[in-house]
């Protein structure tokens, strides 16, 4: 009796489908939640440190988890590691719309991010075993990038729409239907597989060195704003991440059954593409929380109406990613096209270190929604270079590595970038300067550093990152007919 009554190739479209809601739930419910922070002080009586930690909770969970999950789903099953993350993620969220008090938001918010760290670990690692022809693992990341980029301005939009017209509590009861569905798709249509056995990689000083060694890295970063870069608090904490991690390193090299083999590394593609990831989501995150705190602080944008006049952005990374990547990447391979995206997105940054304190949506902001499409070139071409040379028993990790480079990113790019611009502010109003121009001034120069950071990802990408050899199928003339 056949497993399914889908055929093997619409099994695969299926599955990512499946995988691509998963993506979806786990980005928007990272965005989600900020539009709803000041409903949720206001009803659980947070003070305003403690809000914070309705975010880093989830960051520091969901960022520090990541390796030892991809590697955990390389041992007893990718399937069953995105199964048993789901269930935990959907949960979490029932606990955490029915949160009452402080303490369970923040532990809900901690075991969304175990979740959701189980879950995503692992996702590239499914979908690039299930699509090995070229042409169509192309058009599956292009469809997986454009998941993501819906899900942060969706977030946003949605996160502001629930919480005006029923409560904060549905920002987080909203993930309960699409878990359900995600679980019971996903046990039909993902793969079975038994993962190579705990045996294989049963590190457990490893997974407690590299687990703590990241949680406390992110958890240094994401206090950035509060202490200072030159506290002793982010010092001293910043020095024993880095110190757990380098034990890890030097485990990994000696360990009979290492968690992390430091084969997969070796690929130049691999690491440099996880470098680019780094440089390029810490400055396409100035892009993501700059500009909405410019369009709220400056210009007076609500958060509803905010969440809309970003919208345009990501329609435009997502119909790039979704129906232009694809085609590229197979007729000019992922270099050039990574190249050609990190080109758009540097004239987007370069733009907005030239925004008026008086800016105008359409003339000086709306170009800036469109030339940041070069991220839906950016983020499939660095999906498919960060993937590339992995073994098919390493992917799971290769999959989690580069989901943490991912989160290290974002979070880097938050606490860098926005440290500068409130330091560049404060100096301003001390001086005098009015509050528009102070803090416009502070969030050019966000923009300035961004740039900078687009242009060293360029380097990178240029004398790093070298073109994958193509099948002759998948030659320009063939992905021409």
């Amino acid at each position: 009796m056949p497993r399914s009554s889908l055929s093997p190739a619409r099994t695969r479209w299926t599955a990512l489908a499946v995988l691509s809601a998963a993506m979806l739930m786990t980005i928007l419910d990272g965005s989600i939640v900020t539009v709803a922070l000041p409903a949720i002080q206001r009803d659980l009586g947070f003070t305003p440190a403690g809000l914070s930690w309705t975010v880093n909770a989830y960051l520091i969970a969901f960022g520090g988890l990541l390796l030892l999950a991809g590697r955990l789903g390389d041992l007893v099953g990718r399937k069953t590691m995105f199964l048993a993350g789901n269930a935990v993620f959907t949960a979490s969220s029932v606990l955490a719309g029915a949160a009452s008090g402080p303490g369970t938001l923040i532990a809900a918010r901690f075991a969304q991010g175990v979740g959701s760290a189980m879950a995503s670990s692992v996702v590239l690692g499914i979908l690039v075993t299930l699509f090995t022809e070229p042409g169509e693992r192309a058009k599956a990341i292009g469809v997986f990038s454009f998941t993501g980029a819906a899900g942060a301005s969706i977030g946003q939009v949605l996160g502001g729409v629930l919480t005006d017209a029923l409560n904060w509590h549905w920002i987080f009861f909203i993930n309960v239907p699409i878990g359900l569905a995600t679980v019971a798709l996903a046990v039909r249509a993902l793969p079975a597989e038994r993962g190579i056995g705990l045996a294989a990689g049963a590190d457990a000083l490893g997974a407690v060195l590299v687990t703590a060694g990241l949680m406390l890295g992110i958890y240094t970063v994401v206090k950035i704003e509060e202490y200072g870069w030159l506290a002793p608090h982010t010092l001293g904490l910043g020095a024993l991440s880095l110190l757990l991690l380098a034990a890890f390193v030097a485990r990994q090299a000696t360990a009979a059954t290492p968690l992390m083999p430091l084969r997969v590394l070796r690929p130049r593609n691999v690491w440099g593409a996880n470098l680019v990831q780094v440089l390029t989501l810490s400055a396409m995150f100035a892009f993501q929380i700059i500009v909405a705190l410019f369009l709220q602080r400056v210009l007076g944008y609500g958060a509803l109406a905010t969440g809309l006049a970003m919208l345009p952005a990501a329609v435009a990374i997502g119909g790039v990613s979704l129906f232009v990547s694809a085609r590229l990447n197979t007729r000019f391979g992922e270099r050039l096209v990574l190249l050609a995206g990190l080109l758009l997105l540097f004239a987007a940054m370069a733009w907005l270190t030239r925004v008026p304190v008086r800016a105008d949506y359409v003339t000086d902001l709306l170009p800036v929604m469109l030339l940041i499409a070069g991220g839906g070139l950016v983020l499939p071409a660095l999906t498919g270079l960060g993937m590339s040379g992995a073994e098919p028993g390493d992917a799971g990790l290769a999959s989690g590595l580069f989901n943490t480079t991912q989160q290290i990113g974002m979070a880097s790019g938050v606490a860098v970038l926005s440290t500068l611009a409130a330091s560049r502010t404060q100096g301003l109003l001390s001086g005098g300067a009015g509050t528009a121009d102070a803090l416009t001034e502070g969030y050019r120069l966000a923009f300035v550093v961004a740039a900078v950071l687009l242009a060293a990802a360029f380097a990178v990408t240029l004398l790093v990152l070298r073109p994958r050899v193509l099948p002759a199928a998948a030659s320009p003339s063939a992905a021409g007919r």
